[in-house]
């Protein structure tokens, strides 16, 4: 029971902030290209880098923040909502950008987070 609402907890605080975040981020660009969920995502993966080049995961550590805030935080199915949303309006190429750019950029961010939380 513990587990489960130490996920739940962080994942409250993760969807939370995610959508604080991207409404934020989101209202400031008329741009078709999802900057909030991108940014929301880069910024997820960073952390999780981070947090296990950290070894500052114990279990209930791990269940809250890795699982449920940062699990909540980042969205993988927003994002392919996204990019099937963009296809559907005709934009396929700013689609393409967006799944090449996060998937890279993705990886860029949590390697560095990683290397970061290394040399901390």
């Amino acid at each position: 029971m513990k587990d489960l609402l130490l996920v739940a907890a962080g994942g409250f605080l993760g969807a939370t902030g995610r959508f604080l975040v991207t409404s934020i981020i989101q209202s400031k660009h008329n741009y078709p290209f999802p900057f909030g969920t991108f940014t929301v995502n880069l910024v997820g993966s960073f952390l999780l880098g981070f947090l296990f080049a950290q070894h500052l995961f114990n279990a209930d550590l791990l269940l809250l923040l890795g699982i449920g805030f940062l699990g909540s935080f980042t969205t993988f199915s927003t994002f392919e909502m996204e990019s099937v949303e963009l296809i559907r309006k005709g934009k396929l190429p700013i689609s393409l950008l967006y799944m090449a750019l996060s998937t890279i950029f993705a990886l860029i961010a949590a390697f560095m987070g990683y290397c970061l939380g290394k040399v901390i």
